[in-house]
């Protein structure tokens, strides 16, 4: 495993991804109100699996760049199902019970999951003071969210459950992300397929067991099931996979500062959410932690955009 690089094309598709990501939260949101959570999870990755498997058949089914073991190729799945298969079902039955604005700043707290375990996993991103006082401010920050978002929602006792969903799919991110970088040598198109495929096959029965059969959905939802698959998932998958692989996972965990402003300007602007006191203070929470914690990352990109 080598040391992670950041160059100007990892800072191009961090923008990139910080955009499409802080508006996957509304996509969903409009894909819900077409079909139940099963059937958004199955057919957002379903839609990206055949893109992915096509584009990765045309560059040959290329994978691991030597030959893989048993424990690479379980390494493989368990990454996939991080990657895909959980996360892409707990947003959706989350997201029933909580607003896209708060899905978005739930998500920022996939850097405080990030940081304790890249401090022992990955090398060059130790933990020191500095970013154990972030972390620590960043994570009463989901705590605040957490409750504060269900106290407000008291009209709907499933708001707790759909939180901790919400934030169990940012757990699945984190955690997969330091678990990619474990992986050996790989090709990242390759990589992304699997990850795809993975979750197509994981998806697409828990929908059933969910939802029952495939409805046929309306034109809205049928264009939001599409572009949740192609753009979010298929295309920012890829350059997820690329950035984590090259310039590490807690590179990447910086997106979150992003994300969460995307989801709460376009949750109030397009669905007119409500954004309640404790969810705003929870958002100053988390990104001033992870403001504390990535002090020094933050500085280099200063320095670079007055060089």
């Amino acid at each position: 495993m080598t040391t992670p690089r950041i160059t100007p094309a990892s800072w191009a598709m961090f923008t990139t991804l910080a955009v499409v990501w802080g508006s996957t939260f509304l996509i969903v949101e409009i894909a819900l109100r077409g079909v139940g959570p099963g059937w958004v999870s199955a057919a957002r990755v379903v839609f990206a699996a055949i893109l992915m498997l096509a584009v990765w058949a045309a560059n040959g089914f290329r994978l691991f760049e030597s030959k893989p073991t048993r424990g690479d190729w379980g390494l493989l799945i368990f990454v996939c199902l991080l990657s895909a298969t959980f996360p892409f079902l707990l947003l959706p039955w989350g997201q029933q019970y909580v607003t896209s604005a708060f899905a978005g700043v739930t998500m920022a707290s996939m850097i405080f999951i990030v940081l304790p375990m890249a401090h022992f996993m990955v090398p060059g991103e130790r933990m020191r003071l500095r970013s154990t006082i972030g972390f620590l401010i960043g994570f009463a920050g989901v705590v605040i969210l957490i409750g504060g978002e269900t106290l407000t929602a008291q009209s709907d006792p499933m708001a707790l459950w759909g939180g901790l969903a919400v934030f169990g799919t940012a757990v699945c991110y984190g955690v997969g992300s330091i678990y990619m970088r474990r992986l050996p040598p790989i090709d990242p198109l390759g990589l992304s397929a699997m990850i795809m495929i993975v979750g197509a096959v994981g998806t697409v029965p828990v929908a059933f067991a969910l939802d029952g059969p495939p409805p046929m959905p309306d034109r809205t939802t049928f264009i939001a099931l599409a572009v949740l698959g192609l753009i979010p998932t298929a295309a920012a998958n890829f350059l997820r996979t690329v950035l984590i692989r090259s310039a590490g996972p807690t590179f990447l965990s910086l997106v979150n500062y992003i994300v969460p402003l995307v989801s709460v300007a376009l949750g109030a602007a397009l669905l007119n959410e409500a954004l309640p006191p404790t969810m705003l203070l929870a958002l100053v929470a988390i990104l001033s932690g992870m403001a504390i914690s990535q002090w020094e990352g933050l500085v280099r990109v200063a320095q670079r955009l007055r060089a």
